[in-house]
């Protein structure tokens, strides 16, 4: 599955095969442990702001101020209040085999 910028993306369910197929276990077994730890993580995140999974990367709350939009079409301007959001910030590893660099593990 490729987005617009042409990058590759791997939905729930090709999570649950990989898993599933490394553990040798049933698709199903595999849905509920990812159906946990994915639970595990939006509760971490909206009760504490923020979850860090060492070179992995670092899962945080940030507020967006208040801001005014525009329609494009009209060229109204409409008032968009502030919220939270999640952000995600990759780790030291994620990024350096992004790069196409070997892992700290393989070194």
């Amino acid at each position: 599955m490729c987005d617009e910028d042409g990058y590759s993306a791997m939905i729930k369910a090709e999570i649950v095969k990989r898993l599933a197929d490394r553990l040798k276990m049933r698709d199903k077994e595999a849905l509920v442990i990812i159906d946990a730890i994915l639970d595990s993580v939006k509760k971490v995140v909206a009760e504490q702001g923020r979850l860090e999974i060492r070179d992995f990367g670092v899962f945080q709350t940030k507020t967006r101020k208040e801001r005014i939009g525009r329609n494009p079409k009209d060229k109204k301007e409409y008032p968009i209040p502030s919220r939270r959001v999640v952000t995600f910030k990759m780790g030291r590893e994620m990024k350096m085999q992004g790069d196409g660099k070997a892992s700290m593990a393989e070194e």
